[in-house]
């Protein structure tokens, strides 16, 4: 149970005065809690604070462009001196439209932070505008996107939000990038910090329908670039049967990587963790039926004290619908964190 003290758990890592997880009922359990976020209605609404698109031309000769929505807090939300732009980066076969991103952003807007939704290459919006898809390792292009905001936008900073495999390329992001990372603060939901052991969990018996619904949606993905693949590429998509599979014959080669395992192996967070310099929060459930908890329980025991890491025995995969409210627990742990001095 939470509270037991154990290293990694909310007690050894408090969050303000954050309760801990208890699921809402009738979401009991890591799969139950996992695909609540596939079907949960009705999602976020912005009508106090209109999106706004916005465009980033990458410049590595792709002609790739990505899209993203911004939102800002309406004047009532409190004064906006001090307080900083947060982004929003989805997960795999995720978008800016995801429910979880429109729930954070829901979350941070009523705290009156600016929020911008971003869509990764050739995801979303974003499919018929690239020509290249975002991967795991793929920090490039949230740093180009950074880094081509209005300073208007980032007077005040900038944070970010990372769920999933999002959650994986920011913290790969900051652990590179040092004390030169472009952010006040940054959170992962449910990041895959080992790739490998993530791959190794996706390929359990058990999790034989996440599987084929998560490699389906990277297919759809791969067949909406812009132009379509490559002869030999689309090929290889139509005959991949697993996500490792995938990534060896389509990913790997076409981004510079010698095979699935090197891809897995040089773009996992945990590589780096011990690198970042800006405060971080990751928050990870043991019942994450797709991400082991392992490589977050390793990296709470070496320690980084600018790295939070909160443990939770329930909560699944970038779920966490608890008890009492209607707001997943992690949006509402996330909008303290970045309101903390």
């Amino acid at each position: 149970m939470e509270g037991t003290g154990r290293v990694g758990d909310i007690v050894e890592v408090p969050l303000g005065a954050a309760p801990p997880f208890r699921p809402r009922f009738p979401w009991l359990g890591g799969d139950l809690q996992t695909v609540r976020n596939m079907i949960v209605r009705p999602r976020p609404a912005f009508a106090d604070a209109p999106a706004e698109r916005l465009a980033f031309a990458m410049d590595d000769g792709t002609g790739d462009v990505l899209l993203a929505d911004l939102h800002r807090p309406k004047p009532s939300a409190g004064p906006l001196a001090q307080r900083p732009l947060a982004v929003l980066i989805h997960g795999l076969t995720g978008c800016g439209e995801s429910f979880y991103v429109l729930s954070t952003a829901r979350a941070l807007l009523d705290r009156g932070l600016p929020v911008l939704r971003l869509n990764l290459r050739g995801a979303g919006p974003n499919a018929g505008a690239c020509r290249e898809q975002y991967h795991a390792g793929r920090t490039a292009d949230v740093a180009k996107v950074i880094g081509a905001l209005d300073p208007a936008l980032t007077r005040n900073g900038v944070v970010a939000v990372g769920y999933s495999l999002g959650g994986n390329v920011l913290l790969k992001l900051v652990g590179e990038a040092g004390t030169a990372a472009p952010f006040r603060r940054v959170a992962a939901v449910s990041p895959p910090l080992d790739l490998a052991a993530a791959a190794r969990c996706m390929l359990r018996p058990r999790n034989r329908l996440y599987h084929r619904y998560l490699l389906a949606r990277m297919k759809e993905e791969a067949r909406a670039t812009r132009e379509g693949l490559p002869k030999h590429f689309a090929e290889k998509v139509e005959s991949a049967r697993t996500i490792v599979g995938y990534d060896d014959a389509i990913v790997a080669p076409r981004y510079g990587f010698a095979s699935a395992a090197d891809y897995y192996e040089r773009c996992s967070a945990t590589r780096v963790l011990g690198g970042i310099r800006v405060q971080s929060l990751v928050i990870h459930s043991r019942d994450d039926p797709w991400i082991p908890a392992a490589a977050h329980e390793a990296a709470a025991a070496r320690g980084n004290p600018h790295v939070r890491i909160v443990l939770t025995d329930r909560g699944g995969h970038v779920g966490f619908h608890g008890a009492g409210r209607r707001m997943p627990w992690h949006d509402a742990r996330i909008a303290d964190f970045f309101s903390e001095p």
